[in-house]
């Protein structure tokens, strides 16, 4: 037996750095560096020889770690004598003589190593240790001199059970994991691949060895996961939840997986590929955009409640639909309305075969060079167009069912809805959805989507549609109701100005209950009068417009404007209840303790103004102060008591009489002018107040300067502006005679007023004038009391006033054929143009007014109208 080294050493450094390849062809030398990294490590295999005499010559450095025995110790010992129990060394000492005679042995030995052996954290040489398993192969060999040896190579049974069970723990979850399972080597191809992934991709898990991810997935997704797979290699960082999108081979299904990758390494801590585990996240995928598209949707459907409909303009709507829908719904969009709609039709809007005209009113797009939305012609926004009968948009209107429109070859846009705008069973237009290329088409929950859109956009305009019908009608009552023409009067220089809510701010605005009047009264008088009911649509111009009535029929009662105020609180109070202007006269019945619920509010202010003293008498029901601008001086508001607006009632309203001098401005007028929401009330009544810096301009110049300066301060209420120039009535258009109570006055009164008469060139009236004034006269000489007082007044018209202390109203009668008087107020009726009576401070006065003499006017012959009395 040749000498043998006493012990066996293992390589510990190479001169190459690479580890071996799985695929190295065989017989190709690879030197590895330590650790080697190989299975060895795991099972940690010991070696030792035997020699011709059965003892140990060789003992390894794994031998001592895993036995405990030094080199020095076991050289030359016997290993049945020194490792074996002494139970079992007789069948030891068998086995060892079958081996030396030349034969391989393989079997389980127990051992007993002393203490300090691997795993007891000594190393020493005693007898007593641990006992242990170890599996022991041996295998005969010779020596140089060709004597027989053998080879031992031991194996702690304890370690080869851990690497079984290990693998078979492996096996298990590899092979029954719910994910598909994959362990890719360092070229980037399947080494292993399990049951779960072989079922969806076909074939047997062996079957997919050596592919690659261009196998499996598109070209691009593909090279994305190449490099995902490489830089896990490299660094070692671990994947979590990557999204992999690709196709089960033979279907055309798209599908979508979570896939998470993570580095695999030997017990060395060698790479050895990496581990690939997939779930299939199609379905999650599919209710997670069904649940982002429903909160989506949920979304756009809150934001159109929000949205549309701030506006009641039927454009506006259309518009603020598209705002909401473009681009978080599709790629552009149109709206259509029905031409009969916009222009007022009272008929429901459309033919019943969808033909009828429409005029496009809104168009948005998210995309540039967008295309038209249509009939295959250019259909640009405000044009009036019309559906072809065999169309899908007709269709749609005809069937009041959303219909989708083929996409043209070529085009731009591949998914087209037109949805008909539906409201109260009545369809009031299209509106048409698109989607380009590259976005998702219309699915069915797109399409009910866009029915909901259109829906509540359909209601708004009708709303609208209904609000336009409402507002017009609410204007031509409004301003039917206010003065025709150019209002005149006696003693005044008068302009007015009147401009609805839009008008005056531009935006669409409900019609208020805003008044102004002019009304000439006896004697050359004239009550001015502004008001404003509180409220806004038809039912407050309504209310405006019976106030307004009242005032006039008050007015012509000729009464004090404090009581003509008193008495429209009384009907203002009965506005508000069922019955309307019947329950307004029984008013002044009912207790104060009315309900203001059943009332309208409204404010006024009722001047009277007299041409001969030019003095005007205010009075006010909680309106703004008008306005005084006398020759020379600034402009102030005159302090008129407020009083409480119309129909509170409880109060009575005081007067003020103010002396107006010649070329003096008076202006009355609403809140719409000074009032906003932008400023306090008062910065917009010294507004105005600085508005009227030059009043010597012509009135109609003062109005428009008064309206441009405060463009920017009024609000979105009616504007109502009355402006009136103190004139003045002459001196030398007065006459004015006391005549005592005798009847020598009634010829007297005939001599004063055919004189002043024939001074005024008024020849033509003398004799109409005398018989009038000889019976006023008379009558005030018969049921009159204290003095008389007659007066002329000449401006536009001619009139006589006869006044006297008697409280007793004259009363016109029919006359019997019998009777030898009784007809004097019939003859005052028929030769003059009005005539009346009025109460006055001090007593009555009554009057009659003729016209003067001119190419247009035909005055009635006193013999004429005498013989017609009897």
């Amino acid at each position: 037996m040749s000498e043998i080294p006493a012990r066996a050493e293992e390589p510990t450094e190479s001169t190459e750095s690479e580890g071996p390849s799985a695929d190295a062809p065989l017989g190709d030398a690879v030197w590895q560096s330590s650790p080697p990294g190989s299975i060895y490590d795991y099972i940690k295999v010991a070696s030792f020889s035997i020699g011709p005499d059965g003892l140990v010559d060789q003992w390894s450095l794994r031998a001592e770690q895993l036995l405990g025995i030094r080199a020095e110790d076991a050289v030359g010992t016997d290993p049945i004598e020194a490792f074996i129990d002494p139970d079992l060394r007789e069948r030891g000492q068998r086995k060892m003589t079958e081996i030396l005679d030349g034969r391989e042995w393989t079997g389980v030995v127990p051992f007993r190593a002393p203490d300090g052996a691997e795993g007891t954290g000594q190393h020493a040489g005693g007898r007593s240790g641990r006992r242990g398993l170890a599996e022991v192969y041996v295998m005969p060999t010779r020596t140089e001199d060709g004597e027989k040896a053998a080879v031992c190579i031991v194996v702690d049974v304890r370690v080869l059970r851990s690497i079984e069970t290990d693998l078979a723990a492996s096996q298990a979850i590899f092979g029954q994991s719910p994910f598909g399972f994959l362990l890719i080597d360092p070229d980037l191809r399947v080494r292993r691949a399990n049951q779960r992934f072989a079922a969806t991709f076909g074939g047997t898990p062996d079957d997919h060895r050596g592919k690659g991810v261009h196998d499996y997935l598109p070209r691009a997704e593909a090279d994305r996961v190449s490099a995902t797979l490489r830089r896990v290699l490299e660094t070692g960082d671990s994947i979590t939840d990557m999204h992999v999108t690709g196709f089960v081979p033979g279907t055309e299904e798209r599908r979508h997986w979570s896939v998470n990758l993570y580095r695999v390494h030997s017990g060395s801590g060698r790479p050895i590929g990496v581990a690939w585990l997939g779930t299939d996240i199609t379905a999650r995928r599919q209710a997670a955009r069904e649940a982002a598209a429903a909160r989506r949707n949920l979304a756009l459907l809150n934001e159109a409640g929000a949205r549309i409909g701030n506006s009641l303009d039927l454009e506006t709507t259309a518009r603020e639909l598209l705002d909401v829908v473009v681009p978080g719904f599709c790629d552009l969009a149109t709206v259509d309305l029905y031409q009969g709609l916009l222009v007022g039709d009272q008929t429901p809007p459309g033919l019943a075969d969808g033909s009828a005209e429409l005029r496009r009113v809104a168009f948005s797009s998210a995309v540039s060079d967008a295309p038209f939305l249509g009939t295959g012609e250019q259909v640009e926004l405000g044009a009036v167009h019309h559906y072809p009968f065999n169309s899908p948009c007709a269709d749609a209107l005809r069937t009041a069912r959303p219909r989708s429109v083929p996409a043209e070859d070529g085009g731009l846009v591949q998914s087209t809805l037109a949805v008909p705008m539906v409201a109260h069973d009545t369809v009031v237009g299209l509106v048409q959805f698109a989607r380009t290329k590259g976005s998702e088409p219309f699915g069915d929950r797109d399409r009910d989507l866009a029915v909901e859109l259109a829906a509540r956009a359909a209601v708004c305009i009708d709303n609208a549609r209904l609000y336009r019908r409402e507002h017009e009608r609410a204007l031509i009552l409004q301003r039917s109701l206010l003065p025709p023409g150019d209002p005149e009067a006696s003693g005044l220089d008068i302009a007015c100005r009147y401009l609805p809510g839009n008008a005056a701010t531009g935006r669409a605005s409900e019609v208020g209950g805003d008044w102004f009047d002019v009304i000439e009264l006896p004697g050359h008088r004239t009550a001015l009068v502004v008001g404003d009911v509180m409220g806004r649509g038809l039912r407050a111009a309504v209310a405006m417009g019976e106030l307004r009535t009242a005032v006039r029929t008050l007015a012509q009662l000729d009464i004090e404007p404090a009581e003509v105020l008193s008495q429209l609180d009384e009907i203002a109070r009965g506005l508000g209840a069922p019955g309307g202007v019947q329950q307004a006269t029984r008013a002044a019945r009912r207790p104060r303790e009315a309900d203001l619920s059943e009332v309208y509010l409204a404010t006024c202010v009722y001047a009277v103004y007299d041409s001969v003293t030019r003095r005007c008498t205010f009075a006010n029901a909680g309106h703004l102060p008008p306005v005084l601008v006398e020759p020379g001086e600034t402009a102030l508001m005159l302090d008129v008591p407020p009083g409480l607006p119309l129909g509170v009632g409880g109060e009575p309203f005081e007067e003020v009489e103010v002396e107006l001098p010649e070329g003096a401005l008076l202006a009355l007028y609403t809140d719409g002018l000074v009032e906003s929401r932008d400023h306090p009330l008062d910065e917009g009544l010294q507004a105005f107040v600085g508005a009227l810096t030059d009043p010597t301009q012509p009135l109609e110049d003062v109005c428009d300067q008064v309206l441009n300066t405060l463009d920017s301060h009024h609000g979105e209420d009616d504007i109502a502006l009355l402006m009136a120039r103190v004139q003045g009535l002459p001196s030398d258009s007065v006459g004015d005679w006391t005549l005592p109570r005798e009847p020598r006055s009634v010829g007297r009164a005939r001599e004063y007023a055919r004189a002043q008469l024939l001074a005024w060139d008024m020849e033509p009236l003398v004799d109409t004038t005398e018989l009038l004034v000889s019976e006023l006269v008379t009558n005030a000489l018969r049921y009159g009391e204290g003095e008389i007082r007659l007066r002329l007044l000449l401006d536009r018209t001619l009139v006589c006033e006869v006044w006297d202390s008697g409280l007793v109203q004259p009363r016109r009668r029919r006359a019997r054929d019998t009777d030898e008087g009784g007809r004097g107020l019939q003859l005052v009726g028929l030769l003059s143009a009005a005539w009346g009576s009025r109460r006055t401070p001090r007593g009555k006065t009554v009057w009659f007014e003729l016209p003067l003499p001119g190419a247009d006017t035909q005055l009635t012959d006193p013999a004429e109208a005498l013989l017609s009395l009897f």
